[in-house]
């Protein structure tokens, strides 16, 4: 039989084998509390009811895993500053343009005002750009976590195999095991409490499962690396409630199909050849975390936007009122935002939880389910 790898995970009957399972073997008598530190994973528990199928005393805590959530607000104004006091061609995934950056201006209304901002779904169509206009300076707004990283570095590669001379990258890759350390390093009272994570999947089909034995190790909690897809979330929990109950901390692997303990060795090779790690890197909620970014290797520095073009951004604030950090660190949940729904709504949206298409906010204002 051909696996189509979809409808086998979203069997109806087969969930509900899974959360009785569950039930049966969650101790009424303790809380299990369990971060999935991915977006992705926290719309799935959304959009498929998962919560709803599990005991009271089981709750999710959503984390950081959003790239477009944990930029900092000064990042985007160095960008908006790329694009207006240079004159560049800023290319930009699609979620990017919306949220908000100092005194509530964003890419699309800079782009409303005469910028030259072109949304993008590959770096290769950066790249494309920019061999299309060799008069004009085009600078990719890279980010994201490890999944996105191999892209970036393989357009680097091939813009210095091609001397293009008029692309630049501004680098924004950020690194998952140095997020789940500040979280795991927090103290009260500005530390979750957590029992156990579920591991991002797509971040982990590149690094494999190796970069989260610290978790089991030092910080006494089990891991599971998960899928996307329902089943593979239910059966995450599963192996988690088990771990618990057993007094076990280990690093498992439920997503078997794509991820393995060494990870995508080609991938990490590009990236390692392409990036050096920088000393310290701020993020939105987790402050400055050291040795949590990369940058452009010294072989690569030609196309260091930030080294071809020197910006003046101005001082940064966040919105008054907006919970998004917090909501960032596991510590509030996006109701508990006294903006939520009331003047942050997705058409005008005030934080970055809010706007991308992996943030907690929107998961919450999509699907209208609460925990």
């Amino acid at each position: 039989m051909t696996l189509k790898f979809l409808d086998e995970f979203r069997d109806p009957a087969l969930a509900q084998r899974l959360a009785a399972a569950i039930h049966a073997e969650v101790d009424p008598a303790r809380a299990y509390r369990l971060m999935e530190f991915c977006g992705g994973h926290t719309h799935a528990i959304f959009r498929y009811g998962i919560a709803q199928l599990l005991p009271p005393n089981l709750r999710f805590i959503h984390g950081p895993g959003c790239p477009v959530c944990v930029l900092p607000i000064a990042r985007l104004d160095h960008a908006l500053a790329l694009a207006t006091e240079h004159d560049v061609t800023l290319c930009s995934y699609g979620d990017l343009l919306r949220v908000p950056a100092s005194k509530r201006r964003s890419l699309l209304k800079i782009k409303a005002e005469g910028a030259d901002i072109r949304v993008i779904y590959s770096t290769q169509d950066a790249l494309q750009i920019a061999r299309a206009n060799p008069d004009r300076q085009i600078v990719l707004f890279a980010i994201g976590f490890e999944t996105t990283t191999p892209p970036t570095a393989v357009a680097l590669h091939i813009a210095r195999a091609e001397q293009l001379r008029n692309f630049s990258v501004f680098c924004n890759h950020v690194l998952t095991p140095a997020a789940l350390r500040c979280i795991l390093g927090d103290v009260a009272p500005n530390r979750v409490q957590l029992d156990g994570i579920l591991g991002p999947s797509h971040v982990s089909a590149v690094i494999g499962t190796h970069p989260y034995d610290f978790v089991a190790q030092e910080y006494q909690l089990p891991v599971v690396v998960t899928g996307f897809e329902p089943l593979d979330v239910l059966q995450a929990v599963l192996m988690l409630v088990r771990q618990c109950n057993a007094g076990r901390c280990a690093v498992e692997n439920q997503y078997t199909r794509a991820v393995t303990a060494e990870g995508n060795r080609k991938a990490q090779a590009l990236m390692a050849a392409a990036f050096d790690i920088r000393e310290t890197f701020a993020w939105r909620g987790l402050g400055e975390l050291p040795r949590s970014g990369l940058q452009l290797a010294a072989d690569f520095a030609d196309f260091d936007a930030e080294q071809r073009f020197a910006v003046t951004p101005g001082a940064t604030k966040e919105i008054a009122g907006c919970e998004c950090p917090a909501i960032l660190r596991g510590m509030k949940q996006p109701p508990e935002c006294k903006l939520f729904g009331r003047v942050c709504r997705p058409e005008n949206p005030l934080g970055a939880c809010m706007v991308s298409s992996e943030g907690a906010c929107a998961a919450y204002w999509r699907y209208r389910r609460s925990e």
